[in-house]
């Protein structure tokens, strides 16, 4: 039997009552749009999060975009950004007319390297973009301490971690705002797009709930240039039933990543993943690095497995950012990730049998390769 790299039919197939019932129960209240559901969904997650404020949103970009845009990051603006993440990142800076400003992550972990923010920072630079990526909790504690003391604003982005943590603390929780996303294939994912911010702020909550809004607090009566971002009432509905599971599917997560750090250690030239010091993992991907990466990838898949690369081409190098005038070559980690990471099945559609079987049979492509 084939095993995919992400299966969100079977996946989603244990909810399917449970979505019906939900789906019904909105369609016959009539109330489509900022209802009880969306209302209900983000104490909810911040009750999960252990976080004052959620709003929802249309989708994690505009949840990042409305964080920056919230804390007053504007034209000319600059924010540090990692070099290795997901472009999405990086647009939200730009939909603000800021400008992104890489720093390399730390080989092992793959996320943003505390050590070297502090050399980036300028006169122009307002704030910290701190990106949880593959479901590991960045090193937080390091990154607060460094814009505390250099008066910018922290906004992390949690699309991959949520329930990760740093030092005892809950991703999503360390930013004057963060932005997190509820894509299908995410963690906690909807049955479509949707995205939540999360902040201590109850000033910020209020902006956001305005921005999303039309810019508007009261119905037709509008105090900003805003956007339509509500987070839909039925996803609200769907992704309620999916974070009561959540907490068991990341213990699963974690199983299934302990069985293949058990029987891939010391493969070929593997490199598995590491932890930042502090930080945990909810592993949203579990992703290995090899210099035969791509050999890899098309033996697994003659074996019918699937897998994928996050990401083959990093941010500084997308013909959208050509503008920035970067070049192979500038940041020599996020190229290095891009060229060799390969991410393996991973979720709460796996079995531990399933993992075994893939590692075998990447234990016999080098044994025999």
């Amino acid at each position: 039997m084939p095993i995919e790299f992400l299966d969100l039919k079977k996946i989603n197939a244990k909810y399917l009552t449970e979505y019906v019932t939900s789906c019904k129960k909105v369609i016959e209240k009539g109330w489509l749009i900022l209802g009880d559901e969306v209302k209900q969904f983000e104490e909810e997650y911040a009750t999960f999060s252990k976080v004052s404020h959620v709003i929802g949103l249309a989708n994690g970009l505009d949840a990042l975009t409305l964080a920056l845009r919230a804390t007053g990051v504007s034209n000319e603006d600059e924010v540090i950004v990692p070099s290795n993440t997901y472009i999405a990142s990086w647009l939200a800076v730009s939909q603000v007319g800021a400008i992104p400003v890489p720093v390399e992550p730390r080989i092992e972990t793959y996320n943003i390297n505390p050590d070297l923010i502090e050399a980036a920072i300028t006169p122009k630079t307002k704030a910290v973009m701190a990106v949880n990526l593959y479901g590991q909790s960045a090193e937080l504690s390091k990154i607060k301490r460094i814009c505390d003391k250099h008066k910018l604003i922290l906004i992390e982005d949690n699309a991959q971690s949520q329930g990760a943590n740093c030092e005892g603390k809950m991703a999503g929780t360390f930013g004057a705002v963060n932005g997190t996303s509820f894509y299908p294939g995410k963690n906690l994912g909807a049955l479509g797009d949707g995205g939540a911010v999360t902040t201590d702020n109850a000033f910020i909550a209020e902006h956001i709930k305005m921005l999303r809004n039309y810019g508007s607090a009261i119905k037709y009566y509008n105090e900003e240039k805003g956007y339509n971002s509500r987070l839909d009432e039925i996803q609200a509905a769907f992704l309620r039933i999916r974070l009561r599971h959540l907490h068991a599917e990341n213990e699963l997560r974690n199983r299934l990543a302990t069985k293949y750090n058990e029987l891939l250690t010391g493969t070929g030239d593997l490199v598995l993943p590491m932890m930042g010091e502090g930080c945990t993992s909810v592993y949203h991907i579990y992703l290995v690095r090899t210099k035969r990466r791509d050999e890899l990838q098309k033996y697994l898949l003659s074996e019918n497995i699937g897998t994928m690369i996050h990401y083959p081409v990093p941010p500084h190098m997308q013909k959208a950012y050509k503008d920035l005038g970067y070049s192979k070559g500038d940041f020599p980690i996020a190229e290095e990730i891009a060229e060799t990471c390969l991410s393996l099945p991973m979720g709460p559609h796996l079995s531990i049998e399933e993992v075994e079987r893939v590692s075998n049979k990447i234990n016999c492509f080098f044994q025999t390769n």
